[in-house]
């Protein structure tokens, strides 16, 4: 109780503070949030962003229309459309404007939904969602950089596509396999190998990939403070440091009590991805939170950088364990790939990631890799993103499975629609039962033991190159 006490005060006084340094307030609540505890948690996101004014929390009691509940890109891309409708909207953080993922992912936009193919997905989601699903996720990307640009937000936006490299014989036949199928429902995929390939990434690793032309890269944390600006100016209220803890329902709307006061609402939607708790039942456990991990360089000379994707492409691959790459403008290199969370609260797969980008880059042998963080995404049962409406003026969406940049800003407009007053069946995305994903727990307790056969069975495909 102490020590919850402790963090309540800083809670307020960091609330009441005229600016926060985004890399203090990243310390102060990772440990609170579920997120890891690491030596030298800050990421290049935040060291760029600097000090920002803060949100303030809730104080006493409010009422609106709707309430959002994380102030991510989801929660925040769902604001400001209500807010554009003439929605009183309020939007509530445990920290503040992306906290969460948002503010700590790779920052790829990828317009291609992950793993499945689009057999597997009509499978999921039925005829009439798959080609909704489709048109919306393979447009993703476009939809992302054209409000990007709409509304002039300052995040280091650059569309100059994707590459998704193999990293054995048998995922070149599979990813090839997939992108034709998508090819044959509107997607625009190229096949590269060979030089040509490897002049793209600056590697002699990969010897054949894919190009989705549409891809990019931004700066997450920035961009999470730029939407969070835009439905400011449209009428939003955003507050921070303000943990939804209880949510009550009422005979006409929703009741969500906090720690210094209460909202009061007709409509609700939950937007906490990896982050989600307990606020509703069993969403939370409808998840299974990953942990992914990043380092980024200092900047780099011309000798060193000049010929890593020198065309400014973003690279992933198709490892089980995936690394996923950007150059950044101002000369450095960020490399992301997935972590564990030990029990003390701090994070590893630091070192092995060094090390592997050493192998696929070999001119980063002697660099200073001057940034370390991580964050929680959030994987679903079927691998696609999760529309949930549990109960009447109840909404939520999450799950995006490694392309949250993208999918997210799909997801917020969607919920924006179904507050607004849109049929369920007219959404991209079907109603999603809220259910424990199977052997949850067991999976939960051996994800570190998952990550590390994984890294074995992608380590025997590369080195046989089956």
């Amino acid at each position: 109780m102490a020590e919850q006490n402790a963090l309540n005060l800083q809670l307020r006084q960091l609330a009441s503070a005229k600016c926060v340094d985004w890399l203090c307030f990243h310390r102060i609540f990772d440990k609170d949030l579920g997120l890891a505890k690491h030596d030298n948690p800050d990421s290049l996101w935040a060291a760029k962003l600097g000090s920002v004014a803060p949100n303030p929390p809730v104080a006493g009691s409010i009422s609106c229309d709707v309430v959002v509940v994380g102030a991510g890109f989801t929660g925040l891309r769902a604001a400001h459309k209500l807010a554009e409708a003439g929605t009183d909207v309020v939007v509530l953080d445990a920290g503040d404007v992306g906290f969460g993922a948002s503010g700590r992912n790779g920052g790829q936009v990828n317009p291609i939904l992950p793993f499945n193919s689009p057999q597997q997905v009509r499978e999921h989601v039925g005829s009439g969602y798959f080609e909704r699903l489709t048109e919306v996720s393979l447009g993703s990307a476009d939809s992302l950089f054209a409000y990007i640009d709409q509304h002039q937000i300052d995040c280091d936006a650059r569309q100059n596509g994707w590459l998704r490299v193999d990293h054995c014989e048998k995922a070149k036949t599979t990813s090839r396999k997939n992108a034709q199928a998508w090819n044959d429902h509107g997607a625009d995929i190229e096949f590269v190998e060979g030089e040509a390939l490897q002049k793209l990434t600056g590697s002699g690793v990969y010897q054949s990939g894919i190009f989705a032309p549409t891809g990019g890269a931004i700066q997450p944390l920035a961009l999470a403070h730029g939407i969070a600006s835009v439905a400011k100016r449209a009428g939003a209220r955003i507050y921070g440091s303000t943990h939804a803890r209880r949510l009550v329902q009422l005979s006409d709307g929703w009741k969500i009590e906090t720690l210094d006061g209460s909202v009061t609402t007709k409509y609700v939607i939950l937007a906490s991805n990896g982050y989600s708790d307990g606020l509703w039942q069993g969403l939370k456990s409808a998840l299974i939170p990953f942990v992914s991990v990043q380092i980024a360089t200092t900047r780099l000379p011309a000798e060193v950088i000049d010929s890593i994707l020198p065309g400014g492409q973003t690279l992933s691959d198709t490892r089980r364990v995936i690394i996923y790459t950007r150059r950044e403008p101002d000369d450095r290199i960020v490399i992301g790939s997935h972590g564990n969370l030990k029990r003390d609260g701090s994070l590893t797969g630091f070192d092995w990631l060094k090390k592997d980008a050493i192998r696929i880059f070999p001119t980063l042998k002697d660099v200073e890799w001057q940034f370390e963080w991580g964050g929680k995404l959030a994987i679903t049962d079927n691998r696609l993103p999760h529309f949930f409406e549990p109960a009447k003026g109840l909404i939520a969406g999450m799950g995006y499975n490694g392309r949250g940049v993208a999918m997210s800003n799909v997801m917020g407009t969607v919920l924006a629609d179904r507050a607004l007053g849109a049929a369920q069946d007219s959404l991209p995305f079907p109603v999603s039962p809220i259910k424990k994903i199977p052997f949850r727990n067991v999976q939960m307790l051996g994800k570190s033991t998952a990550v590390w056969w994984m890294q074995m069975l992608d380590q025997r495909e590369i080195s046989s190159n089956r």
